[in-house]
């Protein structure tokens, strides 16, 4: 043997094993969280992840309560952010707007995305936990509800289901009761000069919004003029961006309810897929998508 040859101490199989551990010493990565906030101490992980809590036997409770309780969060940071777009609207800060309606468009793809994951269950799989959810409903969640409320679709029947929680019943009704989103754009043109009847701009924001010819001139005349009205332009396709991604969010549900359980009546009470349909064919923008035509 070369009396220069080296000896390694260790197999070139040991050296590999041992590499992450030399790499977290190297970095110097914080090991010790005894007396500091971890990861899971910040996102109050315990809580969250403690939060399922299946009711049947059956395997796939998992993944229904999962798909539903994710889907909630996201819109908590919707209605996050839809409210504070509102606000900069009212206020004229288009810019700051522009970024959070941009945002919540990009939740409701991520909420597209999740009913790709609920339709991997079969109707036997979701016969077998059916029975547990009583008449529990995803047509009851105050946060839709709240969703729906601030982009203008207001309905006063859908107060009732929370009437039993008063502070829920607080949150919903202060939706209902405010200006939605749409409201906001049309005043918002209105103090720009553009022509706009006062019914629309200073009426009860609990009724149900009503489409108006007068309000699609005025749409129109910032769509044929966009580089005078350049930021109302891009408002206007900011809100039909939104729309498009809510009517997407809309649709794979009424599908995924179909796949799953045909037409069933709803465990809410609905008929299901036939009261999904019919939520499809409401516009909540209607003069933005309409002078397209008449562009």
């Amino acid at each position: 043997m070369c009396p220069h040859a080296h000896t390694p101490s260790t197999t070139p199989a040991a050296s590999a094993t041992a590499l992450p551990e030399a790499i977290v010493h190297e970095e110097r990565a914080q090991l010790d969280f005894s007396q500091s906030m971890s990861y899971g101490d910040y996102l109050q992980l315990d809580a969250i992840l403690g939060a399922q809590k299946p009711l049947s036997p059956a395997h796939d409770e998992m993944l229904f309560i999962v798909q539903h309780q994710t889907s909630e969060l996201w819109m908590k940071l919707m209605l996050h952010e839809l409210r504070a777009a509102i606000g900069h609207v009212a206020n004229d800060e288009l810019q700051m707007a522009f970024k959070m309606l941009a945002r919540v468009s990009k939740i409701m793809e991520q909420l597209v995305h999740a009913w790709d994951v609920l339709a991997t269950m079969t109707p036997p799989e979701y016969s077998a936990m059916r029975p547990y959810l009583g008449q529990s409903s995803g047509f009851q969640s105050y946060q839709y509800r709240s969703i729906e409320f601030a982009l203008g679709n207001k309905n006063a029947a859908m107060l009732k289901p929370h009437e039993h929680r008063p502070d829920l019943l607080a949150l919903v009704q202060a939706a209902y009761e405010a200006p939605s989103l749409y409201d906001e754009a049309l005043r918002l043109l209105a103090r720009r000069g553009l022509p706009m009847p006062a019914s629309h701009t200073a009426r009860d924001w609990t009724q149900p919004y009503v489409e108006s010819q007068a309000v699609e001139q005025a749409w129109l005349t910032v769509y044929r003029n966009p580089q005078q009205y350049w930021d109302l332009y891009q408002l206007g396709e900011e809100l039909t961006d939104l729309e498009d991604a809510f009517r997407l969010w809309r649709f794979r549900h009424v599908t995924t309810v179909e796949r799953v359980i045909g037409f069933k009546r709803g465990t809410g009470g609905t008929g299901g897929v036939s009261y999904l349909r019919k939520m499809l064919d409401v516009v909540l923008f209607p003069e933005i998508w309409k002078l397209r035509t008449d562009l």
